[in-house]
């Protein structure tokens, strides 16, 4: 384990890595297929507008790990922003995620939050043990918000019934019966003023790291005594052998405006005909900056194909069997650790991302120093 470096991949796993690494005292070497950093948290100046673009779609850095906020901080000066999400429905506007007002505006009422609690208890189904998507929304809420606010919406991001998707991925938005609007509750929020991309930049930006763009990488050119860091997909890393993972991915329509859209920096589509999910208006998620021009994105999820940029894995039975195949190959490969959301199948949060790759970092200076075997994943794809 005295070999070369590489990571694979510079978005916020492999920079970090790096980062760890090279300061202390390891030459790195990055290569990156794309001609940026940052991964899809990748930011852009937009030359007409003047807008800083999302390039990928949305990233607001939200996290409760103080550690992770002040290693961010090393790299990046940070603006304070809270995340407000809205929704359109039926030709109406209603506040996300569901909160007091969400419920008040929907049934027309004048709840308090003991009386809205008593009334969704009402409305909603009771279950011992929800298993779909669509079994833990109508116990959490009931049919009605239900059908309103999360069955068209998902069934456009994820392309199939939501009586297919696991509980898992509703249990983790929340039902508040306060006016609380924020979409995030960590008490570290914000966005880097001059966006993501010069704080990836930033943290690559060490004598011990070289950094090579726009240049694939196939595995088996791997030097022999090199330890590899791979932060792409997992079955990428085996050319896909057993099949292809199942992803989401995301194709975006950008429109170049005058004044402002429509007021705010998301608004959701619930209604199933409408094509795409959301409407991004990017200039609202730098309050600080002023702009006589905007610049939105209509966002339209599909079935990810060969070439697309991989989102959201889809983790269903058919994907999960396979993972398990990729899995086991991968515990047996030596000489590679599998970093960040698409080398692990999930879907990862910023703050997770740099928290796991952190500490990927630390344990694998502490095997190289004692002459051990370095862990085989950044967190448990299984």
């Amino acid at each position: 384990m005295s070999g070369p470096v590489l990571i694979i991949g510079a978005g916020l796993s492999g920079a970090v890595i790096a980062r760890q690494l090279a300061e202390a005292g390891l030459p790195v070497e990055v290569i990156e297929a794309r001609d940026h950093v940052a991964g899809n948290c990748h930011t852009a100046r937009d030359a007409d507008t003047g807008v800083l673009l999302h390039v990928y779609g949305p990233h607001i850095f939200h996290t409760g790990d103080d550690a992770v906020w002040e290693y961010v901080n090393r790299f990046a000066a940070f603006e304070a922003y809270r995340h407000r999400v809205l929704t359109t429905v039926a030709d109406r506007v209603f506040s996300m995620p569901i909160n007091l007002l969400t419920i008040n505006q929907f049934f027309g009422r004048t709840f308090r939050p003991d009386e809205a609690r008593d009334f969704i208890a009402a409305q909603a189904t009771p279950m011992a043990d929800p298993q779909s998507f669509e079994d833990q929304a109508l116990a959490m809420i009931g049919p009605d918000l239900y059908a309103a606010f999360f069955k068209g919406y998902t069934e456009k991001q994820w392309g199939c019934s939501p009586r297919d998707l696991p509980a898992s991925i509703l249990k983790r938005l929340p039902v508040r019966f306060t006016y609380d609007d924020s979409y995030f509750t960590h008490p570290h929020q914000g966005i880097p003023k001059d966006g993501y991309t010069p704080m990836v930049q930033a943290m690559l930006d060490h004598p011990n790291i070289s950094v090579s763009l726009g240049a694939a990488f196939n595995p088996k050119d791997t030097p022999k005594d090199a330890h590899l860091f791979w932060s792409g997909p997992l079955d990428g890393y085996f050319g896909h052998d057993r099949g292809h993972l199942g992803y989401r991915t995301l194709d975006f329509e950008h429109s170049r405006l005058s004044g402002n859209y429509q007021g705010c920096p998301v608004m959701n589509y619930g209604d199933a005909d409408m094509p795409y999910t959301r409407i991004t208006e990017h200039k609202h998620f730098a309050p600080w900056e002023s702009h006589d021009k905007t610049l939105t994105t209509h966002e339209y999820s599909r079935a990810c194909g060969v070439g697309d940029i991989p989102y959201y894995p889809i983790r269903l039975v058919e994907e999960k069997a396979m993972l398990a195949q990729y899995v086991a190959r991968a515990e047996a490969t030596s000489g590679v650790t599998f970093a960040g959301r698409l080398a692990t199948y999930r879907y990862l949060d910023m703050d997770v991302c740099i928290r796991e790759a952190l500490d990927l970092a630390g344990a694998f200076l502490s095997a190289r120093k004692n002459g051990t075997a370095p862990p085989v994943f950044s967190g448990a794809p299984l």
